[in-house]
């Protein structure tokens, strides 16, 4: 059973939460969930987050990985140079693309393939002036007294 909720309430009070309401929205809307090739994600740390993607059969030069703005691609092309005769084709061999949506400040910083399955390392790193910063009080300083301006002068009636 699915049920299609109406964000749009949110989007009149709240700011700043557009990309993610908007997703939610399209992963609403989304008839089919293409399950291939199958996929893990791992947090490994506080800001750290692994991808773990089974690609059997594909070799290193058959993939690609792209990172755009908030979106990590990954995809697969089977080379088939050669005229091979199967009798039985179990093993998938057929292109895809898979797409994440990343959050804001997450990095891709290694990838590998080891028997046949392709890992993605991914860190969030916040810029230091996006960081909680503690603030000083000062005790002893007196601010300086906000100085009081007339807007309007006292008016002269006439006799």
């Amino acid at each position: 059973m699915r049920t299609n909720l109406d964000f749009s309430p949110l989007f009149r009070s709240s700011i700043g939460f557009e990309r993610m309401l908007n997703a939610l929205e399209a992963a609403g809307r989304a008839e089919t969930i293409d399950n291939w090739p199958p996929y893990d994600i791992i947090k490994t740390g506080e800001n750290d987050y692994r991808i773990a993607i089974a690609v059997a059969g594909l070799s290193q030069d058959e993939l690609a990985i792209t990172q755009e703005q908030n979106l990590l691609i990954v995809s697969g092309q089977k080379d088939n140079g050669e005229d091979v005769q199967y009798l039985h084709r179990g093993i998938a061999g057929r292109s895809f693309q898979r797409r994440f949506e990343l959050a804001d400040h997450v990095k891709v910083v290694d990838a590998g393939l080891v028997n046949g399955l392709l890992t993605i390392d991914l860190k969030r790193e916040i810029p230091e002036e996006m960081k909680p910063r503690q603030i000083e009080i000062k005790a002893d300083e007196v601010l300086p007294k906000a100085e009081t301006k007339q807007i309007e002068g006292e008016k002269q009636v006439a006799a």
